[in-house]
């Protein structure tokens, strides 16, 4: 009978994080899977990384994690979203190549000697005399010793398939589903709800009129999601672009009494970012149309991923609904939509370490947290796996905070204020996002990965490297230039002979890269490119520091019993509705409130501030 430190159950992006996270800090880990060759799977979107979500890809991994670096591996299109905007809210997102992608995953498993994964079934947690975590009991009646689990069982845990009429258990199609596990942790009386994701249909790549098509090409820039890949790019695949008719959306209301959705057969809430095609022509019933991305999915594969139109509706709906969209009207559908309902643990039942404050040694880590996506499964992995490691190997904690990176933002959300749909990043969650940039990640978390012990000897050379290079870099930027000298640079500032550091007349709209740095093959560029963008955000940086102090300080500020929230800028509805029905009396009751962001708290402060003016 083998013993483990630590078991992780379930072989997808936050477990195979987990897993990996907790053999970097030494433990011995044991990574329970149904098969093995499904391991790192994409479930859904054959794409990493976006708006928010990207910025969690590049914290992974400057923590060592595992996504970014197969994001690359796999790497079939490329694009920074929101590139027209600040570099802060900009999102890397790469489209991957599904066999590529998980192939990185299971070499980068492998590569560990102290993970062995484990095919079957985890049946039950088993629980020493303390009500403390023991191992695990698979379904063959073996049992697995450790100190540590970790649950990441995505849409598996008690999962139900839904298409049309059509049921099955599963928690992805063609697969079973986790279902003894979830009646144990219900029996245990931890809180579990119910949560629905969905998927579109599965298209035939040569049965696409793609000359009909709008295209979308990779970047041309030359950019990778982790700064450890080397080596040129796979070949490039363009996207497609349509968009639904007004035909499309007759189809789909006929087929509606006929939808799990509308039918009452799913209870679960689903994603309010992420709707369903039903979701959305229900909605927003005045469109014309709905814009939707053909994403293949592979360099040797025919599939496409229709991003857009997830959908639960029956076959025959679905066939009718692909062939009157532009584009598509000879198109074959190789897989149908479908919908999943699956168990979710409530995270308010977790610490700041995912671990069940009833179940000491037991952490929970992504759709089993109430969360949506790769992204956000993987950053929770990598967190669980940390600190898994830490309780059965009697190491230091590992806590990250909403100041310092999107994946404390994360956390402290799910933990602190719950879910009721599935939780998805963005940026706008993050009050501290001037200082959380997808570039930056590095200069955020590396001192927390150097002290949790999991940097790999490389990750550690690199960052030395880096380290030495922004210095570098610093030290050119700290030179002191006139008004003169930089107009003679080319630069487009006034002739008034003020003198600046060149950081300082970074500030100024006129000057750019080539005004402060000459072009020399001995300055990183990924260095520059981070300290040109500290330059540039650092009065904002400032004074969001002296706005946070402010808060801190105004926590007992009284607040108007009368205060009407909907005048309060920048609070959503569901904000304005509990803010309302509670009438916190004091800035730190108003922060109690479930769903209240700090950013609505700063809002809320400048308002009575100005009201009492």
């Amino acid at each position: 009978m083998n013993s483990f430190d630590v078991i992780v159950i379930g072989g997808g992006h936050a477990g195979t994080e987990a897993a990996a996270a907790a053999a970097r800090r030494g433990a011995r880990v044991a990574l329970v899977t149904f098969d093995a060759t499904k391991v790192g799977a994409m479930s859904c979107n054959p794409a990493i990384g976006g708006i928010g979500k990207g910025h969690l890809v590049r914290e992974v991994d400057a923590l060592d994690g595992l996504i970014a670096r197969a994001a690359d591996a796999a790497a079939i299109h490329y694009r920074m979203l929101n590139r027209s905007k600040g570099v802060a809210v900009q999102g890397p997102r790469i489209q991957a190549d599904r066999k590529l992608y998980s192939g990185a995953i299971q070499r980068a498993i492998a590569a560990l000697a102290n993970i062995a994964v484990v095919e079957g079934e985890a049946d039950a947690l088993v629980c020493d005399a303390g009500g403390a975590v023991a191992g695990v009991e698979l379904g063959d009646g073996s049992l697995l010793p450790a100190r540590s689990v970790v649950i990441a069982t995505g849409t598996f845990l008690g999962g139900r398939i839904f298409r049309g009429e059509w049921r099955a258990e599963g928690g992805r199609v063609h697969e079973r589903a986790a279902t003894r596990l979830g009646h144990q942790l219900r029996s245990l009386g931890l809180p579990l709800g119910r949560l629905k994701t969905g998927t579109p249909p599965r298209l035939d790549g040569r049965t696409i009129d793609w000359a009909r098509l709008e295209e979308q090409a990779s970047d041309d820039i030359a950019w990778t999601m982790s700064p450890m890949t080397r080596g040129p790019r796979l070949p490039q695949i363009a996207c497609g672009v349509t968009r639904t008719t007004q035909r499309t959306h007759d189809i789909i209301r006929s087929g509606l009494d006929r939808s799990p959705l509308f039918s009452g057969a799913i209870e679960g809430g689903g994603p309010r970012y992420c709707p369903s095609i039903e979701d959305k022509v229900h909605r927003f019933g005045d469109r014309e149309g709905h814009q939707l991305f053909l994403e293949p999915e592979g360099l040797d594969d025919a599939l496409v991923y229709p991003n857009g139109i997830s959908t639960s509706l029956p076959d025959d709906i679905q066939a009718a609904m692909i062939a009157s969209i532009p584009g598509l009207e000879h198109c074959r559908i190789v897989e149908p939509g479908y919908a999943v309902e699956y168990d979710y643990l409530d995270p308010r039942s977790l610490g700041g370490d995912l671990q069940s404050r009833a179940i000491p040694g037991l952490f929970c880590a992504g759709q089993i947290n109430g969360t949506t996506g790769y992204e956000e499964a993987a950053g929770q992995g990598l967190v669980a796996g940390l600190n898994a490691a830490a309780v059965a190997c009697d190491m230091a904690p590992v806590s990250l905070d909403r100041t310092d990176s999107y994946l404390g933002v994360m956390i402290d959300d799910l933990t602190l204020q719950g879910v009721t749909e599935p939780y998805r990043m963005l940026t706008a969650r993050a009050e501290h996002r001037l200082w959380l940039r997808a570039d930056n990640a590095e200069t955020r978390l590396s001192a927390i990965g150097e002290a949790a012990g999991c940097l790999s000897p490389d990750r550690a050379r690199h960052l030395s490297e880096r380290y030495d290079a922004r210095i570098h870099v610093d030290t050119l930027l700290a030179t002191i230039a006139s008004s003169d000298d930089m107009r003679r640079r080319g630069a487009e500032v006034g002739a008034d002979g003020s003198k600046r550091s060149l950081r300082e007349w970074l500030r100024f709209p006129g000057v750019q890269r080539e005004h402060v740095l000459a072009s020399d093959a001995t300055v990183d560029d990924d260095a520059v490119a981070e300290a040109i963008e500290d330059a540039r955000y650092a009065p904002y940086l400032e004074r969001q520091a002296q706005d946070v102090e402010e808060r801190r300080r105004a926590a007992t500020t009284p607040l108007p019993p009368v205060l009407d929230y909907r005048s309060v800028p920048g609070l959503s509805n569901e904000m304005i509705e509990r803010l309302t029905a509670s009438r916190p009396s004091t800035l730190d009751d108003a922060s109690r409130v479930r769903g209240i962001s700090p950013a609505a708290l700063s809002a809320i402060l400048l308002h009575v501030k100005r009201q009492a003016a």
